[in-house]
């Protein structure tokens, strides 16, 4: 079983009561195990694995809504992360995802890195997404759709993003 899949599970088979309260409002959780390899030299998760974890993450969200089927183009513009405790093997993380903002091109993802060891958030994370046409070279609106879909599903969750 991917990542994806166990995000699938996890976001459709955890009722509220096993999703840590932490996560309670992210309609979408990604499962990742900590890696012997992703630690650095102090012995805890290198910082650049945290964007690692963030991109996908955000490809279980876009997948989640149906819009990463190959025919939509998105560059990160934008992305940072907010380093709270260290993380160290072996651990798993749940990468709580959500919509903070819904622009006419772009979205704001907001992530919340929660560690199973330690029973708290580790790390929150952002990231500004644009959306381009097929040729990637003009900024593309998101389709009235897309926006009802990402609405809807945002709203499962008692989350309501910025327009």
């Amino acid at each position: 079983m991917n990542n994806f899949e166990q995000n699938t599970d996890l976001r459709h088979t955890h009722s509220d009561n096993d999703r840590p309260s932490e996560l309670a409002y992210y309609p979408i959780i990604y499962q990742q195990p900590i890696h012997w390899g992703e630690m650095d030299a102090f012995n805890h998760l290198n910082n650049v694995v945290y964007y690692r974890y963030a991109e996908s993450a955000r490809i279980g969200y876009l997948q989640a809504l149906g819009m990463f089927d190959g025919s939509m183009v998105t560059v990160l513009a934008q992305s940072s992360c907010q380093y709270l405790r260290p993380v160290t093997y072996p651990d798993t993380l749940l990468l709580g995802v959500r919509c903070q903002r819904l622009g006419n091109t772009s979205i704001v993802m907001e992530y919340s890195y929660y560690s199973c060891a330690q029973k708290t958030i580790v790390a929150t994370a952002d990231a500004v997404i644009v959306r381009l046409d097929s040729e990637g070279e003009d900024k593309l609106p998101w389709a009235t759709e897309e926006r009802e879909r990402l609405l809807a599903l945002e709203a499962q969750f008692g989350h309501t993003p910025k327009l």
